[in-house]
């Protein structure tokens, strides 16, 4: 015969149900729930301590020249003072006049018209390499050779900007390599270093030479998280080599490409200061001056620092556009961008 409930508190049993309610108050926290700040920075202090370099590096050498951006709205003099800090106080306000200036400056839209076809050359020559390289490394070479061949994709990143034109220059050159052969054989020669209409395509395929082997690797890093399984299914589904590289191995790119491509418009108004500055008196400033060379001309050479950082400011929220509108467009793609909507 069954007991009733009081008859069971009455001998001293123990009721189930608060001691369920009592377990699950000690249990852990729910997985959405959200804890507390303190508890954050115990936890992740050793990843807070590791991160700090890096973050006072970029706070010293990102964010506190930010500050300088003033002297774009100033007749700025840095010799009016004895340090820079003070020139700035004294320096007279003036307005958006060196805003006026730019958009009235002819040489201003020029450099931004290098620019911009600079750009996009990039962009449509550059930026596919690394992933065709890529995908024929991960799908048709094989385990043994993968290896040398990152090696010698990347090896050329490693290389100055100074060493990358000697190498083109000892080849392409008026007295290159492959100019003296043609000489020798009763063919003209060439010289692509000194014209001016290849230029753009030149410096394109001197970054291809340079820096593609970077994208590999970050590419073959997505490839590698893949799995096996997916590949190894769609074999069984009758897909050959090639669907299963549209299938399966694009699909796992798509994320890592809309992230760079997001990030590599961003810089489109960035294309290279040092390798352009280098080579910018063997074509002339017609065909090679950018943004970034021609903001090196007017403030350092010239002292136009107040007409550079307008120059500059300008720059900066033109590329901060382009990243929020590529990051949009990502997400109307269905993928994360640069951060999450």
């Amino acid at each position: 015969m069954s007991l009733s409930t009081d008859d069971r508190r009455a001998q001293g049993s123990p009721a189930s149900p608060p001691a369920e309610k009592e377990g699950a108050a000690r249990g852990p926290a729910p997985v959405g729930a959200k804890v507390p700040l303190r508890h954050r920075l115990r936890r992740d202090r050793t990843l807070l301590l590791m991160t700090l370099p890096a973050m006072l590096l970029l706070l010293v050498f990102a964010y506190v020249p930010l500050v300088g951006n003033v002297v774009a709205f100033q007749d700025y003099d840095p010799y009016i003072a004895d340090n820079a800090f003070q020139a700035i106080l004294q320096s007279p306000w003036v307005g958006l006049e060196w805003f006026q200036q730019m958009v009235n400056d002819r040489l201003f839209w020029s450099a931004l018209g290098n620019t911009l076809t600079i750009f996009l050359l990039q962009l449509t020559l550059f930026f596919p390499v690394p992933i065709l390289l890529a995908l024929f490394i991960n799908s048709f070479v094989r385990p043994r050779v993968r290896a040398v061949a990152q090696a010698i994709l990347y090896l050329p990143h490693f290389f100055s900007w100074v060493l990358v034109i000697t190498v083109f220059q000892q080849m392409f050159g008026g007295a290159g390599l492959i100019a003296q052969t043609l000489r020798e054989n009763g063919y003209e020669g060439f010289d692509l270093m000194t014209n001016p209409g290849l230029f753009k395509f030149l410096i394109t395929f001197e970054m291809i030479w340079k820096d593609a082997g970077w994208g590999v690797i970050v590419f073959l890093a997505a490839l590698a998280s893949v799995s096996p399984e997916l590949y190894e299914a769609s074999a069984m589904d009758g897909a050959n080599r090639w669907r299963r590289m549209w299938h399966v191995t694009l699909p796992a790119l798509r994320p890592v490409v809309a992230l760079l491509l997001v990030l590599q418009v961003g810089n489109a108004l960035t294309v290279g200061f040092e390798q352009i500055l280098l080579q910018r008196t063997a074509v002339g400033p017609g065909a090679s001056e950018v943004l970034d060379t021609y903001v090196w001309n007017v403030g350092i050479t010239n002292g136009g620092f107040s007409y550079a950082a307008a120059v500059g400011i300008v720059k900066g929220i033109f590329g901060l556009l382009l990243v929020l509108g590529a990051n949009k467009v990502a997400h109307l793609m269905g993928e994360q961008g640069v951060y999450k909507k």
